[in-house]
């Protein structure tokens, strides 16, 4: 693909392509705008194929729409391969990802700033630590077209050096094809409304959002300018609190259901939604030789709304039973199903709830500060272990500039605190320092 992209640019003659005009509606609209007009076009095909520029903008538009796209993920790649009948467009691109982090007045022993690892009670060894990391660094292949007998169809896959023990390895983060109103492959959930989840520099963001990614099958339908109902079936990835002695781990057998309907406005830049998840926990009873299966659900309400064109608000309420795999403070451990208490060979699915609220000031289009503060609690039956997780919380304040539509520079400021159940706890602050480079 490289060969053929400097091929084709030794005779196709690049040029800049403005998008379809619409006035943006606050600052984040704004710095998209800003982004198309550095992008570079190269076409290819014959000069009788050409097609108006409100075809090929149309065409462009949609590398800016996608609604799996973290605040993390690299932009719209800088180059785009286009045919000149506008009906397919590709683009090769990345982000080289930097992130430097000193933590003081407590520590967490990973990239991602997790309340649920602080130890507690507090480690004297482990109150300090300087370290930074590539992790995050991504390339992604997108190609976008349209065909007589398929209709609107695109194709995307994402990878990024943030696997293995030492969190540098390189795995694939998204891979899915997208068809008219279906999507396969390995994606953000249905359940995670991630245009909902606050702008951070923290690898694993606040501690009470759903921000987790599945296999899965999804049906997504807009209607009209205000409705989007969207279903899925996702394989599920649940995790017990299995003893291996009375109690023990079954393979999952049923796919997770997902669905949700969202009311939006101003083109898309504000939203207000309502999931629902509906899941099959299963668990094999040692002592009674049998296998069991308990009923787990989750409900979400999450929402943006851009106040003016300067101040933004983030919102996410979600809770439920047996989702706790789903909530980013809880998703690093086991507890989908726990054991019931006095009772051996048996479990139960837990109830669990995760907060957020942010708001963000754009002092300029490019420049902005936020803050976001986050609640994440299990609420086990009595009888739990003294030691076990209770709740963490977690707050952040952070300033984000982008110096050119492509260089991203940023400081960040997080603290969290994790209490179990027998009263002990113990907290940790950290600084993130931001350097990010997409092409």
């Amino acid at each position: 693909m490289a060969i053929l992209a400097a091929s084709a640019f030794c005779w196709a003659s690049g040029q800049t392509v403005d998008s379809i005009h619409h006035a943006p509606v606050n600052a984040e609209q704004q710095q998209i705008e800003d982004l198309k007009h550095s992008q570079r076009l190269v076409m290819f095909g014959s000069e009788d194929e050409k097609v108006g520029d409100d075809s090929i903008r149309e065409l462009i538009d949609k590398f800016y729409v996608d609604q799996y796209r973290h605040f993390q993920d690299p932009q719209a790649p800088y180059f785009l391969m286009m045919s000149r009948d506008a009906t397919l467009a590709m683009g090769i691109g990345g982000a080289v990802r930097m992130r430097g982090w000193y933590d003081f007045d407590g520590s967490v022993p990973y990239n991602g700033f997790i309340p649920y690892t602080i130890p507690v009670p507090a480690n004297p060894m482990m109150r300090r630590k300087l370290d930074a990391t590539p992790a995050g660094t991504a390339l992604f292949f997108r190609i976008i077209g349209v065909n007589k007998a398929l209709g609107d169809f695109q194709a995307y896959i994402q990878g990024s050096f943030d696997g293995g023990p030492d969190g540098r390895q390189f795995k694939i983060k998204k891979s899915y094809v997208t068809i008219n109103e279906w999507t396969i492959g390995y994606t953000t959930s249905t359940f995670s409304d991630i245009a909902a989840n606050p702008p951070v520099i923290d690898a694993q963001g606040p501690c009470g959002q759903v921000n987790n990614t599945s296999v899965l099958l999804q049906w997504r339908h807009p209607i009209k300018d205000r409705w989007v109902v969207a279903a899925s079936a996702e394989f599920p990835k649940s995790t017990i609190m299995a003893d291996n002695k009375s109690t023990a781990e079954l393979r999952d057998w049923l796919p997770d259901i997902v669905a949700y309907a969202q009311w939006q406005w101003a083109g898309g830049a504000g939203h207000a939604r309502l999931s629902g998840l509906a899941r099959a926990v299963p668990y094999r009873d040692l002592l009674a030789g049998a296998n069991r299966t308990k009923f787990g659900f989750g409900m979400q309400a999450s929402g943006v709304i851009p106040v003016d064109y300067n101040w933004t608000i983030y919102a996410s309420a979600v809770g439920g039973r047996g989702c706790e795999s789903y909530l980013n403070d809880l998703m690093v451990t086991t507890i989908d199903l726990m054991p019931t208490p006095g009772r051996a060979g048996s479990m139960y699915a837990p109830w669990c709830y995760g907060l957020t609220a942010a708001v963000k000031y754009n002092i300029r289009p490019n420049l902005f500060v936020s803050m976001a503060a986050s609640e994440s609690r299990l609420m086990a039956r009595s009888g739990v272990a003294p030691d076990e997780y209770k709740y963490g919380l977690y707050g952040l304040a952070n300033v984000i500039w982008n110096m050119s539509p492509r260089l991203q520079v940023g400081a960040e400021y997080l603290m969290g605190m994790r209490k179990n159940f027998n009263g002990e706890h113990a907290g940790a602050k950290r600084i993130n320092l931001l350097f990010q480079f997409s092409f």
